[in-house]
């Protein structure tokens, strides 16, 4: 029928996982680390001079205003109207059409800071 594993061979498989193990978790920290920053929500070139973020802070990456819902008519006035009404939490918000490759936008306000926001 089958072999049986030798202890040898148990112990062998158990260094390769530890051997494993160590370098993952450093990488996962790494990415982690990357991701926070990759955000932006907490990038100390945004406070001014002095200025100490506490837990829970939050830092606007979208510098522009949304555009005036008046140049718009109907459901995108009203999109427009919210967007300006409620920029902290647009700002928050990723964007799903991925403008921020191929326009530079920083989050879902951005898309209402010009006309992307119609569309």
């Amino acid at each position: 029928m089958g072999k049986k594993k030798g202890r040898n061979e148990i112990h062998k498989n158990r260094r390769k996982r530890k051997r494993f193990l160590v370098p993952g978790l450093v990488i996962g920290l790494i990415l982690a680390v990357l991701a926070w920053n990759w955000i932006g929500a907490r990038s100390p070139e945004r406070l001014a001079e002095g200025e100490i973020l506490m837990p829970g802070d939050y830092v606007r990456r979208e510098t522009k205003t949304p555009l005036s819902p008046a140049l718009f008519v109907g459901k995108t006035a009203r999109a427009y109207q919210v967007a300006s009404e409620i920029p902290e939490v647009l700002d928050q918000i990723y964007c799903y059409c991925e403008c921020d490759k191929h326009m530079g936008h920083s989050s879902l306000l951005s898309c209402f800071t010009d006309s992307h926001g119609a569309t």
